[in-house]
């Protein structure tokens, strides 16, 4: 019992404090009286979602290793260096492109269709009220420009194609990374506390927060752990691992 408490304590503590899962915003949650927080608008269903790369870790970010069907209508893909990874956000694409590996063949959700298009044809709605993943400024995609510029009348923000959109990410990168960065170790810090109480002890070292995903929930390391809690528990796993 007083395990359930100290889980329920942390995720209220990392609700108030952070952003959902990671870095986002806007996740469904109950909170008292029965009322709920608007629902997360980029979640998708798991039947919804169309995942691309393969692999135990196939359904997390590999850069930051969020849960990609939670942030699906924000999602990016691309080869890198031959093999397809998939990211919750452009930020984590941009986050691999300046890892000096050779990108390719980018793609973003279409969120009209909910079907991944190449990016170089795809409008983006920037800075809706829509909430932003891995950033304060949403960026929403769409196929056409009439469908980008529908929903911008709708939330508010600029319609941009994808190569100016990526100069802004770009050029943003740095200021937000270290933001990330920050937000993240505090989390990690909740998750040393988490799988101090909760997880079977391990010596295993993972290069990075998706594969520790993978692995705590291949092998029930931490019980039922999800969410939030399950976040902060791999990047603790990666931060001692490094």
């Amino acid at each position: 019992m007083k395990k359930l408490w100290l889980i329920a304590a942390l995720a209220v503590a990392m609700v108030v404090g952070l952003q959902a899962e990671g870095m986002g915003r806007g996740m469904h949650h109950g909170m008292g009286h029965g009322k709920m927080m608007p629902k997360n608008f980029r979640m998708v269903p798991m039947d919804k979602a169309q995942i691309l790369q393969k692999g135990p870790a196939k359904m997390f970010c590999p850069k930051c290793g969020m849960t990609l069907p939670m942030f699906y209508r924000t999602n990016h893909a691309a080869k890198v260096n031959g093999k397809m990874e998939q990211f919750c956000s452009i930020h984590c694409l941009v986050e691999e492109m300046k890892s000096g590996k050779k990108v390719t063949d980018v793609q973003v959700v279409d969120n009209s269709t909910l079907k991944f298009i190449p990016a170089e044809k795809a409008w983006y709605v920037v800075g809706s009220s829509k909430p932003g993943t891995m950033s304060k400024v949403s960026k929403y995609a769409f196929g056409t420009k009439e469908a980008a510029e529908k929903f911008a009348k709708e939330y508010g923000g600029k319609v941009m194609p994808y190569a100016k959109v990526l100069k802004m990410v770009e050029a943003n990168f740095d200021k937000e990374a270290a933001m990330i960065a920050k937000r993240q170790a505090m989390m990690a810090k909740k998750g040393e506390q988490i799988y101090k109480k909760m997880c079977k002890p391990i010596e295993k070292k993972f290069a990075t927060a998706a594969e520790a995903k993978a692995y705590i929930k291949a092998n029930n390391l931490c019980g039922g752990l999800k969410g939030k809690p399950l976040q902060a528990v791999a990047l603790y796993l990666k931060s001692i691992g490094q």
